[in-house]
């Protein structure tokens, strides 16, 4: 049986009519850039999260980058982020002709912490970035204090972690600014690009809005140097009829999880990831961590066994050569980096092929 690392169809199957009906009725629209489609999105976005304000943009690295500029990031700053995720967390900082800084993370959770946020803070520090990797997010109240101690604003990077809470919180709404994706792997994943800016202040809500559209207050009229970033309407109209699933889908993903759990741990060379008591874990990716310098051979052993997995991240961002003049040094990040691997997990797998996966891990490591 082969089993890929991440598999959409079965979602659409289970979708299908529903999904086919939402793609006509809007063909049929003739509304295909923002308009009432994507609004109403926006609307149950910020109603499920529970913020006021929801912005649709054409991918998460826009959300990203809108939100830094929203909040004021501008040439001369420095935003301090982590160096163990995909590129655009730090690219967008550069975008926004800023510097970006590199936190360490915690070798257990992959996240940065307040603690490491703050090594890295200087007096050009204008904000925070935290990545809310494979599926949790960091202490964020300590996070927001200290950012209120110094003066910063907090962008949160979502994009591995839609739904996941912290206490009555979800992710996205407890920080200044979040930044989400609807990348097709995500855990609400569209068909094709997108990306959602939320937050509860008015006044960012506002900002947001306008750098979407060409900085444009009204037709004709543009008031500051802005992008064009909007949600296409058919995505907004097929994640429409995901949203109502995504939390069941994030439920089967613990419970494929725990599985993992039950089958690897104590393995010897093996961790499997820690959840943090701050807040749940989603499992945008599983990630074990393999000691020893076995990780590429066990990696090998799965893929010719018909295994899907992959190795997120094989290179930190502060070693990147676009990064490399910052002479960054971030030890748990590199030695991660040298570990890693990521196991299947999508929502309808199936006990059936996470046993498969686990015996195979198991039978890896013994080899």
């Amino acid at each position: 049986m082969q089993i890929p690392i991440y598999n959409p169809k079965p979602q659409y199957e289970a979708l299908r009519g529903e999904l086919e009906q939402a793609a006509t009725d809007l063909l049929a629209s003739g509304a295909y850039v923002l308009g009432p489609t994507v609004e109403r999105f926006e609307a149950s976005v910020a109603e499920h999260l529970g913020c006021r304000h929801a912005i649709g943009v054409n991918s998460g690295t826009d959300a990203l980058l809108i939100a830094l500029a929203a909040a004021g990031v501008e040439p001369g700053d420095e935003v301090v982020t982590s160096p163990f995720t995909f590129f655009a967390s730090a690219e967008v900082i550069s975008l926004a002709g800023a510097t970006p800084v590199f936190a360490d993370i915690d070798p257990h959770t992959f996240n940065v912490t307040a603690q490491t946020l703050e090594s890295a803070c200087t007096s050009r520090t204008k904000a925070l970035l935290p990545v809310h990797i494979f599926g949790q997010g960091p202490d964020m109240a300590e996070v927001n204090a200290l950012a209120e101690r110094r003066g910063l604003k907090v962008v949160e990077d979502v994009a591995q972690a839609f739904g996941a809470r912290q206490g009555g919180q979800r992710l996205g709404t407890i920080g200044d600014l979040g930044a989400h994706s609807f990348y097709p792997t995500k855990n609400l994943g569209g068909f094709g690009d997108g990306g959602m800016i939320t937050t509860n202040d008015d006044a960012l809500a506002e900002q947001c809005r306008l750098l979407r559209l060409h900085g444009q207050v009204r037709r004709d009229y543009h008031t500051q140097i802005g992008y064009n970033s909007r949600l296409d309407a058919m995505q907004a109209a097929l994640l429409q009829v995901k949203l109502p699933h995504v939390d069941a889908w994030n439920r089967q993903r613990q419970e494929i999880a725990a599985l993992y759990d039950r089958q690897l741990t104590d393995l010897p060379g093996l961790r499997t990831p820690q959840v943090a008591p701050h807040g749940d874990h989603i499992y945008h990716q599983y990630t074990v961590r393999i000691s020893g310098g076995h990780r590429d051979r066990v990696k090998e052993s799965l893929q010719a066994a018909g295994i899907g997995c992959m190795v997120y991240y094989s290179v930190p961002v502060h070693h990147q050569p676009v990064y490399a003049h910052l002479n960054a040094h971030c030890p748990v990040a590199e030695h991660a980096c040298c570990e890693v691997l990521s196991l299947p997990m999508w929502p309808y797998m199936g006990e059936e092929r996470a046993e498969q996966v686990a015996a195979a891990v198991r039978q890896a490591l013994a080899s």
